[in-house]
């Protein structure tokens, strides 16, 4: 002991270590302070001969070093990093402790070397919300640059409960969350999955799009989950990915999901939950990285409580809810789709096709039970078949002619509500289409809906018509 104080009180070893910019201390195995020289001290906002004699574990609880690194070394007995801070300055150290051994390997002394990060600290926080600012700027001015481009060929209307979902729509865009979308057929449920795959991060992955309703329930396993080689008589050879693999890194919007079967119900609940699925005939999971969308024309909650619809897939696709609205919720926006889609099939069929004021407003009093679908399709046709460059009355098909006269008859028959009115003027439409078209399915193309959704309404009204 006496030879090491003889090293650390001489004059010329005292002039050494306070020339050093880093905090030097020496404490003996006890913790005891035995040299500090006067960049440790200023550090710390004390004199020098404020700290020889006492030892860290008071300093400690004084907060002067907190941690104290000589005190890890003591219980650790190994070489000690650590970051350290003061109570007396707003400011960080990273302290070297090393333990100085006899020969039989017990801690005689140890050496704490300290060294003033707080500016670096300070820069390197600036640094990090600076290119945080930077990323959140880059993203909006991306952002806002897109949705300008989407608009471009994107009808967003400008009815307010319209307005209102698009907001919901690009905010949750944002997220990695599972969206489910519902609303009546032909709302533009996929067109609004689009926008958030789009606007979402995954906008440079793929967007897979699969019609639950519209694959037989043989198939619709293997096409979502894909298959291995020899799973079934017929199969491809080297076996097939499914639609979940194609859309690994972006989005698969599952449209009609009501619509899966119930067997399958349970694998996609798996896949949700742990991301990971089994492909038919195959005995090994596959990992997939997909942000799920689904859809539905159908009140999930009914079908859960009819047991069509499993409640546990509900409530996990059920994590963000955007209800869109019909075309009769939002009557504000039907004369802006009519010119948006009939820009759109003008440019299509080089037509130069425009609409008399007489059709704008039979078109604007119309229930539009296809909702925008619908509206598309008909815009189309009347393009395609108009004799002459202006759209005329004689052009539209003779349900929607009619349609004014039917609501006010139907309106005068009696006591009805708004409900029975719309159903009367629905049945109508549909016995109307049907007589013209002569087929179920021909029907729901001239109507904009799916065959599934145009039988249900057959089945509501006891229509008899025939497949």
């Amino acid at each position: 002991m006496q030879k090491i104080l003889n090293i650390i009180e001489n004059p010329f070893f005292i002039k050494i270590i306070d020339s050093l910019s880093d905090g030097v201390l020496i404490a003996d195995s006890k913790g005891n302070v035995l040299c500090i020289n006067q960049a440790c001290a200023n550090f710390s906002g004390k004199p020098k001969s404020f700290f020889i004699g006492k030892d860290v574990y008071h300093l400690e609880e004084l907060g002067i070093f907190n941690p104290s690194v000589v005190k890890l070394v003591l219980e650790t007995k190994t070489v000690v990093s650590t970051v350290q801070s003061t109570t007396s300055k707003d400011s960080r150290f990273i302290v070297l402790g090393h333990p100085i051994k006899n020969e039989v390997g017990e801690i005689e002394y140890i050496t704490a070397q300290t060294k003033d990060i707080t500016e670096i600290v300070k820069t390197t926080n600036k640094l990090e919300e600076t290119q945080s600012l930077l990323k959140r700027y880059s993203e909006e001015i991306f952002r806002l640059n897109y949705v300008k481009k989407l608009d471009s060929h994107f009808f967003s209307g400008q009815s307010p409960v319209y307005l209102t979902l698009l907001k919901t729509i690009d905010k949750i865009s944002l997220t990695d969350s599972t969206v489910l979308l519902t609303g009546e057929t032909g709302v533009g449920k996929n067109v609004l999955a689009q926008r958030i795959h789009d606007l979402s991060e995954r906008s440079n992955g793929p967007f897979i799009e699969i019609n639950c309703g519209a694959i037989p329930e043989a198939l619709i396993e293997s096409e979502l989950f894909g298959y291995a080689k020899g799973a079934f008589t017929g199969a491809n050879k080297t076996g097939k990915a499914g639609l979940i693999k194609l859309a690994d890194g972006g989005t698969l919007f599952l449209d009609e999901i009501g619509e899966l079967p119930i067997h399958l119900q349970a694998k996609l609940l798996q896949f949700l939950q742990q991301k990971k699925f089994l492909p038919v005939g195959s005995t090994k999971y596959e990992i997939a990285n997909v942000r799920i969308i689904a859809a539905t024309n159908l009140n999930l909650f009914d079908e859960v409580k009819n047991g069509n619809f499993r409640s546990d897939l509900y409530y996990r696709l059920n994590v963000l809810p955007v209800h869109v609205p019909s075309l009769q919720d939002r009557k504000e926006d039907i004369i802006g789709l009519v010119h948006f889609y009939l820009i759109k099939s003008n440019n299509k069929h080089k037509r130069k096709c425009h609409i008399s004021p007489d059709v704008l407003e039979k078109l604007q009093q119309y229930s539009w039970p296809g909702n925008i679908r619908e509206l598309e399709n008909l815009i189309e046709r009347l393009v395609i078949i108009s004799a002459d460059n202006e759209i005329q009355l004689k052009d539209l098909p003779e349900h929607l002619r009619e349609h004014s006269e039917a609501i006010i008859d139907t309106y005068l028959e009696g006591n009805n509500t708004l409900n029975d009115v719309l159903d009367s003027v629905e049945k109508r439409i549909i016995s109307n289409s049907y007589a013209i078209n002569k087929t179920t399915r021909k029907t729901a193309e001239a109507l904009g809906i799916t065959q599934s959704s145009l039988m249900r309404r057959i089945k509501k009204y006891n229509l008899s018509i025939e497949s």
